[in-house]
Formats: structure tokens, C-alpha cells, sequence
């Protein structure tokens, strides 16, 4: 089942990423203290939830991981295509943004938080290194992902055909209708490949998140891609929506890490 449980707190995992040595994990809304309109694991600190509450969630995610608190290094998320080395926990240091993470250091825990946008989790067995990825459709038109892979590439000395790639629970096509703003960036950045990712339906043009990415990963060689498949709008008891909530909700947690 790709469903798991620690106590109160329910996460999705990917059956490819379930290997020795790799602990990932999307956890769900529950389990934590943050009441409504956030209850309850809610992750996010500018979404107008209590600073204790959320460093409280925070806390909850952490153990249920078994990762030290000392071994988190986040990133301060504004829809770009930077990414971030993790070479060590970020500690004391500032908050960077970027809106993607690598690192092959077992002493680091990356965690991102999202509420509709695509987390991506890439593994690269071979040489003991990851990547965590926050992909919505600005991400998409940046390219996110494959600054992400040619980072790892570039570090590690990644081949994009042996990573592992798993694509989380984020809004699904059915639910994502786009303006005109949004039709076009997408079109003028992906060129032929916008027509494989928009349809209209009903007068209104959808984008498909997922398609996206498994395009651009396809597109940099990426070997291996499990898709979550788990529509946020469709699951609200499991996942915080933006769309699907009308903008005031919560922030889950998407969680990567070496080590046992």
C-alpha cells in the first residue's frame, strides 16, 4: 500500500523510492494541531497559522521520519527554477530562495511544502544522492525540474537515465482550469509540447501538472517515473488545496532524506 502511518500521521510513499538507505515521504493534513481553516499537519508559515503550531507540525513530521530537528535544511519557496546544494543542514543560516534542493549528505533532511503544486522526488541510487523539487506552473514553465536534474548532473555526477523519479500528490488536470496568461506562458516556453498539456473542456482550457513533468524529466532522460496520481482538489480529507479550498488552507509536507 502506499499509504503508511506513525501514530496519528498518515503519508504516501512511492513503491520505487521504498529501498534501503532513502526515506521520503508526502504527508497528509492529519495528525497535527493547527485548527481550521489548516488543520491540521499544516507546514506552512505564511498562510496566516500560529508560528508554535506550525513549528509543533513541524516537529511531529520530523519524528515520525526519524530525523533529527538539527538535520533540516528548507528552502524559502517563490516559484522559481534555483536550486540549492544542501552540502549541510541549514542551521543558523538565512533562508534561501529557490524551489528546488539536492544533496548527497545523510546528515541532511530537505522538506518543502505545497498545497496543489507537484512535488518531485528524485533518487539517484548509484551514487547516494537527491533531489526535492516544488513544481506548479510557473515551475513548470521554468523548467524546475530539469535545472533540478542537470544540478544533480553537475554535483553528483548524476546520469538522468538511472535516477528515480516520483511525482506526488498535487492538483490533477481535471481540476485545473487556466487563464489565458497561463495558456500562453505555457505555449511560448514548451512550444509543441503545450498541446499535449492543455485541453479544453467546457469552454475552459486545463492544465495537466503531471504530464508536465513526466515530459520534462522523459525530456532530460530520466528512467524511471512513478506517478502519485492523487488529485489534492479530489482528497481534501488527505491534502491541502489552494484551488480546491479557495485560498485559505494549509501547506502539507513533502520529506527526503538518506540514511536508515
Amino acid at each position: 500500500m502506499p499509504f503508511g502511518q506513525v501514530g496519528d500521521l498518515r503519508f504516501f510513499t512511492f513503491e520505487s523510492l521504498n529501498q534501503p538507505g532513502l526515506k521520503h515521504a508526502a504527508f497528509t493534513r492529519r495528525g497535527g494541531v493547527s485548527p481550521s481553516p489548516w488543520a491540521s499537519l499544516n507546514l506552512g508559515g505564511t498562510v496566516g497559522d500560529d508560528r508554535p503550531r506550525v513549528l509543533e507540525n513541524k516537529r511531529r513530521v520530523l519524528e515520525a521520519a526519524g530525523r533529527e530537528e538539527e538535520s533540516l535544511h528548507e528552502v524559502w519557496q517563490v516559484h522559481s527554477a534555483d536550486v540549492v546544494h544542501a552540502q549541510a543542514p541549514r542551521g543558523q543560516q538565512a533562508v534561501l530562495q529557490a524551489d528546488a534542493m539536492i544533496t548527497s549528505n545523510p546528515q541532511v533532511t530537505l522538506l518543502m511544502r505545497f498545497a496543489d503544486c507537484v512535488p518531485v522526488f528524485l533518487y539517484d541510487p548509484a551514487r547516494q544522492a537527491i533531489g526535492l523539487v516544488h513544481a506548479g506552473w510557473l515551475g513548470t514553465v521554468r523548467r524546475t525540474v530539469v535545472q533540478a536534474v542537470r544540478a544533480m548532473r553537475d554535483a553528483f555526477g548524476t546520469q538522468p537515465a538511472e535516477l528515480l523519479a516520483g511525482l506526488g500528490p498535487s492538483i490533477g488536470p481535471d481540476h485545473y482550469a487556466v487563464g489565458n496568461d497561463v495558456v500562453d506562458a505555457v505555449r511560448n516556453a514548451l512550444g509543441p509540447l503545450a498541446d499535449e498539456l492543455l485541453t479544453v473542456r467546457e469552454g475552459q482550457t486545463h492544465l495537466d501538472l503531471w504530464l508536465a513533468s513526466r515530459r520534462l524529466l522523459e525530456g532530460e532522460g530520466v528512467g524511471s517515473i512513478e506517478v502519485a496520481g492523487l488529485c489534492t482538489a479530489c482528497h481534501l480529507e488527505d491534502w491541502y488545496s489552494h484551488r480546491g479550498e479557495g485560498g485559505k488552507t494549509g501547506r502539507f509536507g513533502a520529506l527526503m532524506a538518506l540514511g536508515a
